[in-house]
Order: structure tokens, then sequence, then C-alpha cells
């Protein structure tokens, strides 16, 4: 039997949801059950944010059109086959409102993308089952030169969200010491991002460099609770900088993104003061609707300024000089110039 359809007027585009009944979150014990219908609307809700979020931006979909539930198989780069999976390339049937951005791997392989040019764009992948949104930091016109830097304050085993508010709090400092504004947000589980729009005249590789060099000042200012380690066996109890995430191709759930999680979290856009204390399962599809309505978008000064790289580049420069070169790439990845042996440490021992 065919599922309910209904259609929704999403910034003045007409958007048709078909089986708008399908249970996408299950019910928790402190949520209750979350239809597409509810996905779509939630997204309709926050579309001028998350449009500023993903405006002229190339966009991986992360497609769970069954539901996000336990028995849910996730496609993996070992194994395509799942129920749940990243779209890199426009889904055949999209709306000719639904515009692309053409963009090269590091594989060398292209892919026209999808390329969020109005609100209604989230709305409509809502409805064929995309529930997080993974921009590139860059725009259509020049896919080459990111305009911006993401730090990705990734909790380790042993560490929490509070222990990343607190390298949040650090990184807010040595932002204030670089003249750079930062913007933070949930990561929608347990992390913390900081997004901060850059002149887009450098290189991937030059954004990475400003990442590597932002976490290895943070290491030097929180010895033992942050690191920029890149084998996990070497991390321990501390907070991950994950600068691999400004390399090209690799990309983090937009700010208002669903997480594909129990309850629905939400990649909430916060106030620095509001950080401390705070608990990120408190947003979800059913509450940050309401915290946009009385709020408006906390990121909505976000492109006011685009900053230097210049600073964190010679940071980068000064540590070559005494000795700490390039970093690894993530395993997917060609033999990148300059970059030190990708070989686990124990394995290397052995």
């Amino acid at each position: 039997m065919a599922g309910a359809v209904t259609e929704l007027e999403v910034g003045g585009t007409t958007v048709r949801v078909t089986s708008a009944d399908r249970v996408i979150f299950p019910a928790t014990d402190s949520t209750p059950e979350a239809s597409k219908l509810d996905v779509v609307q939630y997204y309709a809700s926050v579309g001028e944010a998350i449009l500023r979020a993903l405006h002229l931006r190339p966009t991986t979909l992360e497609r769970w059109p069954k539901g996000v539930h336990p028995d849910i198989k996730q496609a993996t780069r070992s194994d395509p086959h799942g129920d749940a999976f990243f779209q890199k390339r426009i889904p055949k049937g999209a709306p000719p409102w639904v515009e692309t951005a053409h963009i090269t791997f590091p594989s060398g392989r292209t892919a026209d993308e999808v390329c969020p040019t109005e609100s209604a764009v989230a709305a409509w992948a809502a409805q064929i089952g995309t529930i997080t949104f993974h921009p590139w930091p860059v725009r259509r016109a020049d896919v080459d030169h990111p305009d911006e830097l993401r730090i990705d304050l990734d909790p380790q085993p042993g560490t929490d969200f509070a222990d990343a508010v607190r390298v949040a709090g650090e990184a807010r400092g040595l932002l204030d010491d670089l003249g750079i504004r930062g913007f933070p947000k949930t990561s929608g589980n347990r992390g913390v991002h900081i997004y901060m729009r850059i002149e887009p005249l450098w290189t991937f590789t030059d954004v990475r460099h400003a990442a590597i060099a932002f976490g290895r000042e943070l290491e030097r200012r929180m010895p033992g609770r942050v690191t920029t380690k890149w084998w996990k066996e070497e991390r321990g109890d501390a907070i991950f900088v994950d600068y691999n995430q400004n390399a090209r191709d690799r990309t983090i759930a937009s700010a208002y993104s669903l997480r594909p999680l129990p309850g629905g979290p939400v990649s909430t856009p916060v106030a620095w003061e509001e950080l401390d204390g705070l608990d990120p399962r408190e947003f979800t599809l059913r509450t940050v609707p309401s915290r946009f309505a009385e709020l408006g978008d906390l990121h909505d000064e976000i492109d006011d300024v685009h900053h230097s790289l210049e600073p964190l580049l010679e940071m980068y420069e000064r540590d070559e000089v005494e000795g700490l070169g390039d970093m690894p790439y993530p395993p997917e990845y060609p033999k990148m110039p300059g970059e030190p042996m990708r070989v686990q440490p124990s394995r290397k021992r052995g």
C-alpha cells in the first residue's frame, strides 16, 4: 500500500513528500518517533539558516531512505551495498531547480554534486531520505580554494563533551590572539565544531596545514588534554583535533544538519558563553525549530568577515623549522606531497 503523500511550500517552491508517514527516527525513552514528514518539516523550518551553511557549496548527501533503525546496514568503502549511504553525485530524477557544482576528488575522478541555491533543496533532499548534509568548504565559483577553515574537536575514549567544551574555550582564546572570529556549534553527537571564514586564496593543502598548526598550538597550551595524533593508538585520553577534516573531499555535518542517531539530534550553532554546562542532547528536530524561532541563526554573521590564513601558516612554517612537518592523510588518499610514511606506529615498530 502506498504511503501518505503531501506537499509543502518551502521558500516559494513546492516540495512533494511521498511515504510521508514512514518512521525515520523510532521513539526513544525521551523522544517520540519522527516521520519523514517531520524531517522534511524540520528542514523547512530552518530553511534560511541551513541555506546559509550550504549556499553554493558542493554538498554530499548522507541518505537513510529506510530510516534510522538499528537493523539498517550502512554502506562502506569495502562494502558499498547498504541501506544507508553517502551520495556524492546528484540523484537521478532530481527537480530542475536542484543545481550542481563540478568537483574533483583526490583520486582525480570528478562528479556533479548537489549545490543548494534555495532553501527548498534541503527539504527535497530530506524527501529522498537525506538525514545529514556534508558541504565542501568551497563555493561553486572556485572549488579549489576553500573559504572556510573547520576545527573539529573530537572526544576520544575516556573523554566527553565537557572535555571538548574546555578545549573549545582555549581555542576561543587562541582565535582572539590571532584576530580571527570563530563560530562554534555542537557536532550533533559528542564533539564541538568551530568554523571561520577565510579569504579564498589558499589551496586545500594550505588550509589543512593551518588546521595542523592550530591543533599543535592547542596541544602546547593544553598538554595531555589535546592531541593531533592521527593514529588512534597514540591519542590517549585527549580531545583529537581532526586536521584532516580540511583535506579535499573531507566534510563535516553542516550547521542545522540532523545526525543519524536516536532522537534526531541536530548539529546546532551555539554562543560561546552557553557551551559550558550545555547538554547537546537537548538539541533535536523537535526542539531546534523553536530555538531558531526565538534566537535566530547564531551563525548569521559568519559571512561578514573573511580572515587571512597567514598567521596560522607562519605558525606551521615555524613548526617545520623545529622539525614538525606534515602529518598523515586518511588511508583512502593517494600518497600526498610532503606526507610522512603512512604506517601505523605499532606496525612500523614490528
